[in-house]
């Protein structure tokens, strides 16, 4: 009988990579040690009800003081790639200014300390964690703070790129920037249409700014982002529902990617929004223009869409192409998010046909298929990542002590599928990485929802392999066995981008 693990692992080419993936602030803890300063995500969680049950990531998984031992279990399950995120606020507590010593330091210790059992380290200049002192000069809605990013950017690159080939510059821009700047759902908890179109404009330049700081510094590094992405479709057949699919591939999908790749903001977006909010100034677009190394997805989930019953005028121009009133506001009307208005937009989304995580998101594993096809169809041969992939269960050891996490083992097999029929396809995937390794603070929802392959009980830290995480490293052993019978890709196989 044919192993199971075999006939999955034999679909990837000899050269992909299975990694698992973390953020800095999700996992560290250690919030005031070796000279970090505060971030937005500290002061966010200093508020009222801005997380579940009021917690705070001030231990998280203690990852800060526990390194050694953690590298030890990511070596334990055969990965070959660690996707991390390095905190701004431990190597410039204030966001500018020389190198916090200390804080640099940790992550060229838990570098070397990956090399040394062989796995790739695959860091991330910013995962959502930006220093308060410069959200207090207007954060990520004021252009400077792209300038800041760059320098930032350059110094860690200066510091481990003899050792580090590969740097994602952001993690899920769309993300941060609406539920921060315009949703008030995450850090910093800004509610403003005009910060967040300022913000999107800012960290689009930020990008372009890091990537070539980076290539200055260390001109062989490959330097690439990684997106929130989701395939979009009209909820029906309706004219104004394609419309609204349409803008929102635009809003969600594309408007940091097209910018960098191809010079320009999609028009779906700027037929609706107030365009001089974004502060564009003479020169921007063509500095902009900054084609990435790679591309690192994010896919959770698919987005099927509605234009809904009768919106807000505040809002809807953002998420179904219905442009709002802004007679008399000359383009820089400061619309403010209301409680309605996020409602209307939570229950614009149509069918459902998948089962759902304790997220409530819908489990659709051909939306990562369809992503990454899409993404070949426009920039054939351009390398691939799956940075982030994974699911949220309600789960704990039973009284075997053993985690039952089965329909997280099935998330990853379905998803480990969909991504060998993109390369069947013709994608250049390069490599795909389990989110979560460990269960860890899951921002505004604290440590409710479970992402890990690992469980940890976080009064102990104790670190107990879930299910999931044995089923992982089956599979990965089955890759390493069948390696020699895959033909590699070879790269005349795959067309150039650029």
């Amino acid at each position: 009988m044919t192993d199971p693990h075999a006939l999955l692992a034999a679909r990837f080419p000899a050269d992909f990579r299975f990694g698992v993936a973390t953020s800095a602030y999700q996992i560290e803890g250690s919030l005031d040690a070796d000279g970090r300063g505060p971030s937005i995500w500290d002061t966010f969680a200093s508020r009222a009800n801005a997380i579940e049950r009021g917690e705070t990531a001030a231990i998280a998984c203690d990852h800060y003081r526990r390194w050694r031992d953690d590298i030890e279990l990511i070596a334990s399950l055969g990965v070959d790639s660690y996707r991390f995120s390095i905190a701004w606020p431990r190597i410039q507590p204030t966001g500018r200014g020389p190198v916090n010593e200390a804080g640099l330091a940790f992550y060229d210790r838990l570098v070397d300390g990956l090399l040394a059992k062989g796995i790739r380290p695959f860091p991330t200049l910013y995962h959502w964690d930006l220093p308060q002192a410069l959200e207090d000069e207007g954060g990520w809605a004021t252009r400077d703070t792209a300038e800041r990013y760059a320098e930032y950017a350059a110094l860690v690159a200066d510091r481990l790129g003899d050792r580090v080939g590969e740097w994602s510059l952001f993690n899920e821009p769309y993300i941060f920037t609406s539920r921060g700047y315009l949703l008030g759902r995450y850090a910093p908890g800004k509610r403003s249409l005009r910060g967040f179109l300022r913000s999107v404009h800012t960290v689009v330049r930020a990008h372009a700014l890091g990537y070539r700081a980076i290539k200055a510094v260390q001109p062989h590094l490959k330097v690439g982002s990684v997106f929130a992405m989701a395939p979009v479709e009209p909820a029906t057949t309706s004219d104004a529902d394609i419309e609204a699919a349409r803008y929102g591939d635009a809003l969600f999908n594309r408007i940091f990617i097209d910018p960098l790749m191809q010079g320009a903001y999609p028009q779906a977006f700027l037929d609706g929004v107030p365009i001089r909010a974004l502060d564009i100034q003479e020169g921007d677009m063509a500095a902009i223009h900054t084609p990435l190394d790679f591309i690192g997805v994010n896919c959770y989930y698919r987005l099927i869409i509605s234009a809904g019953e009768q919106l807000p005028d505040d809002l809807p121009l953002l998420f179904f192409g219905i442009r709002a009133d802004t007679r008399g506001t000359g383009g820089h009307a400061d619309f403010t998010v209301t409680q309605d208005t996020v409602t209307s937009l939570l229950s614009a989304f149509g069918r459902s046909e998948g089962e759902r995580t304790e997220m409530g998101w819908e489990i659709w594993p051909r939306a990562l298929h369809d992503v990454l096809v899409s993404l070949n169809i426009q920039y054939p041969g351009l390398p691939l990542h799956v940075c982030e992939s994974g699911c949220a269960f309600a789960d704990k050891p039973g009284d075997d002590g053993i985690v039952h996490d089965e329909s997280r083992i099935a998330y990853h097999r379905a998803h480990l599928s969909s991504v060998a029929d993109a390369i069947g396809a013709g994608a250049n995937v390069r490599s795909y990485h389990a989110w979560s390794l460990y269960d860890n603070f899951e921002w505004a929802s604290g440590y409710r929802p479970r992402f890990g392959i690992v469980h940890v009980d976080y009064k102990s830290q104790r670190r107990t392999l879930k299910q999931s995480a044995e089923w992982y490293r089956e599979m990965i052993r089955a890759a390493a066995a069948t390696r020699t019978m895959v033909i590699t890709r070879s790269p005349a196989d795959r067309p150039a981008y650029r």
